[in-house]
């Protein structure tokens, strides 16, 4: 009998299960399981009402936009003040360098925060953390707003881009925490887009100074919206973490009861069991509870350490690099490199509109949005053809056709900026580049989360001090390295060769990834992260 609620709503069911190696997944559908583009669902959900993968469509909507908000906000709030470089050189007398330091290390904080952030919601849970890292985050943004010396405003924009570094972890995990295997691209494509439009916040920092307010303004402006997001998150935000048991451990727990002689009984106690075993659904008063969960079992500096092992996994560490050179070329090369060009001759634009490159930025995502689902149904159709087994590399055969593009998008911004050629050189530059980035940006982490049977906490904690240290190193001292080699050997030589090595990486993986995985599978590294593994995560 198909499990029921007490109030009789249909519980998801499903018999998929990964197969040996990691990765490889057996989706096929057997009577009575809940199946979606022809895949039976994965991973099995518990039959329980209060399991994040059977709450309603609106529920985990509601907290997925919160999360991609909440990423939105905290990056443009990280890169809107690199428009006022200009500014705070006059204002505070310092170099340029000094200057873009303000951007340079609020970004490393950003990816460093993870290495406490996430740890702490994997012990205490994912609520409690999200509304205690927006308080820190609104008390960062008043802070800058406040400041009146370089070291102050320093020190503030650290504070804020700690509080908010749980936001490029969060989101990932509570897909993983909420969503069945066929949902992931789409859903973490709709988390990269926020993300990704976060680097429109030059632009409306420039614009604030047309108002004739100091920079002040963007700091105010960002933390109203902040101070809303943190009562929304109060109110939508449910705690996701659950422990799940794994279909092994429900085969285990089935053999036991037929070996006691129940195999006669089963459908009645399969009835009574959807009827009385199965709890209620907790109320929305009982939901907005954020204290209470002391996960005695997680490992607080264990997982530290063992996130920097997570570098040595292939699939991460590309991850890792993507993810770190495409950050480090739109968050800093593009917003440092622009405001500089553009309001010097023979352009002469105005400090306000300096950050309209990320009006560039803007259009290549848009362009890109509508290709957000098209890995998952790729994967679909080529697991239909394989019998319904998915290979992890099946998702990434959508990134190809934009492979060669944003190493080309590079070349044509460096020409641009050496040879002082029309600012619409710049826009295309930006453009390519950053409809290519939305690709690798939203299937290479999809991905990697499908490849590897891994504590998913202590893999987000190594992509994000990794993309951050990488980004970091790109953007510190771009301004002396540019003066001294030139624009175009710096980032159409440079950062251009780098980017097109890190791209073409896909075809490797698509070659020998099945491969890499079973090799991976059986090293003691594989067998130290199943080790750690707290919970059924969605490979």
């Amino acid at each position: 009998m198909v499990a029921q609620t007490k109030t009789g709503r249909h519980l998801v069911h499903s018999h998929a299960k990964e197969l040996d190696i990691p990765g490889t997944v057996n989706l096929q559908v057997v009577e009575g399981d809940d199946s979606a583009y022809g895949q039976a669902l994965y991973p099995v959900p518990a039959e329980d009402p209060n399991d994040p993968l059977q709450w309603s469509n609106t529920r985990k909507t509601a907290i997925l936009v919160v999360c991609a908000l909440y990423s939105f906000l905290s990056n443009s709030a990280l890169l809107g003040p690199s428009v006022y470089i200009g500014l705070f050189i006059e204002e505070f007398n310092i170099a340029p360098t000094k200057a873009s330091d303000v951007v340079s290390y609020a970004n490393l904080a950003f990816g460093f925060g993870s290495l406490l952030m996430v740890p702490l919601y994997h012990k205490i849970g994912r609520r409690p953390v999200m509304l205690g890292s927006l308080v820190m985050y609104c008390a960062g943004l008043i802070a800058c707003s406040q400041a009146t010396s370089y070291n102050g405003l320093m020190a503030a924009r650290v504070i804020h881009a700690f509080g908010s570094s749980v936001c490029e972890a969060l989101p990932v995990q509570l897909v993983n925490d909420i969503f069945f295997l066929h949902e992931r691209g789409k859903r973490l494509g709709y988390y990269t887009v926020c993300l990704c439009f976060g680097s429109t916040g030059p632009l409306f920092a420039g614009y604030m100074l047309a108002g004739g307010y100091s920079w002040r303004l963007f700091f105010y402006v960002e933390f109203a919206f902040a101070a809303a997001l943190l009562i929304l998150a109060f109110f939508v935000v449910e705690e996701t973490l659950y422990h799940r048991k794994s279909p092994e451990d429900l085969s285990d727990a089935s053999s036991v009861r037929h070996s006691e002689g129940e195999k006669a009984s089963e459908g009645v106690l399969e009835n009574t069991r959807s009827i009385t075993d199965i709890p209620p659904r907790k109320t929305f008063l009982q939901t907005l509870k954020f204290w209470g969960i002391w996960e005695k079992d997680s490992e607080f500096f264990m997982m530290i350490a063992r996130s920097f092992t997570y570098f040595l996994v292939p699939h991460v560490f590309w991850v890792i690099t993507t993810y770190g050179i495409y950050i480090g070329l739109g968050a800093l090369t593009f917003n440092f490199i622009f405001p500089l060009k553009i309001t010097a001759p023979p352009y002469n634009w105005s400090s306000t509109d300096s950050g309209l490159i990320a009006v560039a930025s803007f259009i290549g995502y848009l362009l890109a949005i509508p290709f957000t689902p098209t890995s998952d149904r790729l994967a679909a159709r080529l697991t239909r053809k394989n019998n319904g087994i998915r290979e992890a590399e099946m998702r990434l055969g959508v990134i190809l056709p934009v492979m060669l593009l944003a190493p080309a998008g590079l070349m044509i911004f460096g020409f641009a900026a050496e040879r002082n050629l029309h600012w619409f050189a710049y826009f295309a530059g930006v453009t390519i580049t950053q409809f290519s980035s939305y690709f690798y940006f939203t299937f290479t982490l999809a991905y990697a989360i499908d490849s590897y049977t891994a504590n998913i906490s202590e893999m987000l904690i190594a992509m994000n001090l990794g993309k951050q240290a990488i980004s970091f190193g790109m953007g510190l001292g771009l301004l002396d390295w540019v003066m001294e080699h030139g624009y175009a050997v710096m980032i159409a030589g440079v950062f251009g060769g780098l980017l097109l090595a890190n791209n073409l990486c896909l075809v490797v993986f698509m070659v020998f990834g099945k491969r890499i995985r079973a090799y991976m599978a059986k090293t003691w590294l594989a067998r130290v992260h199943r080790s750690s593994v707290k919970e059924v995560a969605t490979h």
